[in-house]
């Protein structure tokens, strides 16, 4: 079922001064991911900003992950939206470029109810034929997909295969997992080895855009047995976890590789640059956790 297991970045979209995709920096961050275990990329999602992307520059952006990652380890594509024809085209146009499979986040702002989910969800599946994966994150969106809900999309939409979850209640992800209706990613940092213990097979992760052999290691540690060194890895990261957040992601992360020199930290509005406090909060959470 799954598309893939361990961690995947929720990678940034880096920016020029003039606002423009930095195709070249997204380059040396597919290799930088790769050199380092990621085991796969999700590629304009919440952190790579896709809401300010235009349709041309978010298949761009697509299309030149794909090809810089060439089939080494999958691209997954966001490509949810809250409106069913932009999901839909920008699924097709994402399996077109090379996308080995999807994330499709639920509708926000208009949002919709349990019904209009299983018919959103329904025909963007029934638009491609690469896996999909659900994106539940109810703080952003204001819009939560139930158990029942879930279940009844997985079982009539054969290429819906897992879900990312950022809802924070664990005892709802505990119940996904019982079901056995779908594989379940991590879509909290900070929950991840809680969520392994539940049966979830990986996490899309934030944190792996500055440290991606920390979070592979993490998670292949849990999946592989050691418990215990994957335990002490999540609690010695909760202090960098907080501080990614911060203020709104992706403001925080793109400041924290600004800060190790991986990418500039150009963000477009209405989000704006980190503050001078937080930027404090950030580095030194960034230093503790390189020398713990």
């Amino acid at each position: 079922m799954s598309i893939f297991k361990g961690s995947g970045v929720a990678l940034i979209t880096p920016f020029k001064e003039n606002g423009e995709i930095d195709f070249e920096t997204l380059k040396n961050l597919v290799e930088f991911q790769i050199e380092n275990g990621t085991d796969s990329i999700i590629i304009c999602g919440t952190t790579g900003e896709s809401s300010t992307l235009s349709d041309e520059e978010h298949i761009k952006c697509i299309e030149a992950c794909v090809k810089y990652a060439n089939g080494r380890i999958p691209v997954i594509a966001g490509t949810g939206s809250n409106d069913t024809k932009t999901a839909v085209m920008l699924s097709k146009e994402a399996e077109k470029v090379g996308a080995d499979g999807l994330l499709c986040i639920t509708p926000y702002y208009n949002k919709t109810n349990q019904d209009g989910l299983k018919r959103y969800y329904g025909k963007i599946a029934e638009s491609v034929d690469i896996p999909i994966i659900m994106y539940n994150v109810p703080p952003r969106t204001g819009m939560n997909i139930t158990l029942e809900t879930m279940i009844d999309i997985a079982k009539n939409n054969s290429n819906i295969v897992a879900i990312k979850e950022a809802s924070g209640n664990i005892s709802a992800i505990a119940k996904i997992l019982a079901s056995n209706a779908l594989d379940a990613y991590s879509g909290n940092d900070d929950q991840t080895v809680p969520i392994l213990s539940l049966g979830g097979i990986g996490v899309i992760s934030v944190v792996a855009n500055i440290f991606p052999k920390e979070m592979h290691n993490m998670v292949m540690d849990y999946l592989n047995g050691n418990a215990e060194k994957a335990t002490k890895m999540q609690l010695k990261m909760i202090e960098l976890c907080n501080a990614l957040f911060c203020d709104i992601n992706p403001i925080p992360v793109k400041k924290a590789m600004e800060i190790l020199g991986m990418a500039n930290g150009y963000i477009r509005e209405p989000l704006i640059e980190l503050d001078k406090d937080k930027t404090k909060i950030l580095t030194n959470a960034i230093n503790n956790f390189k020398n713990i």
